[in-house]
């Protein structure tokens, strides 16, 4: 079983329905995150939401990432439109690759999948556990149809359903 941080802790569940057929349920966590109110960065992304995590201007991605570092594990924005696994967005040594075990393991499942979108925003891994978590804004954003197909490969290659986290956020 998954020992997610504190803050990421889940409180629910979400019912997602496989393209095949069956619903399962993964674990959903909710998350209040602050608006950054410092200067505003020159690129929001297509406008993303810019937040503040602990007086650093964040997108929700970044802020779900350095929760997770925050209690020591590693892990990767999978930035899908950029094509690009960052760990920042606004200083130039924001794009980091890899390690090479976790790159395969994620083309295993883009192979599997098919394609190579779909998947979960921020991949994070520490003492051979994994964690794929995927932030939704509450009342804005929904699963897609490529993020099913992705999801239904993963469990088949033998990611758990509790390795696959949806993190509901909002701004306070």
């Amino acid at each position: 079983m998954t020992v997610f941080p504190d803050q990421l802790r889940p409180t629910g569940i979400e019912q997602i329905t496989l393209l095949s057929g069956p619903t399962i349920s993964l674990p959903k966590a909710s998350c209040v995150f602050e608006v950054w109110t410092g200067p505003v960065p020159k690129s929001s992304y297509g406008h993303k939401a810019v937040l503040d995590w602990r007086d650093e201007p964040v997108f929700a991605e970044l802020a779900i990432l350095r929760i997770f570092k925050s209690e020591n594990w590693d892990g990767r924005w999978i930035d899908s439109y950029g094509r690009k696994y960052r760990v920042g967005y606004w200083k130039d040594d924001t794009v980091v690759p890899l390690p090479e075990a976790q790159d395969k393991y994620l083309d295993r499942i883009r192979n599997a999948a098919g394609q190579k979108g779909g998947c979960f925003d921020v991949f994070c891994w520490r003492d051979g556990d994994v964690v794929f978590a995927e932030a939704k804004r509450k009342g804005k954003d929904r699963i897609r149809g490529s993020q099913r197909r992705w999801v239904e490969a993963a469990l088949h290659l033998g990611v758990a359903a509790d390795q696959l986290l949806i993190v509901e956020w909002i701004i306070a």
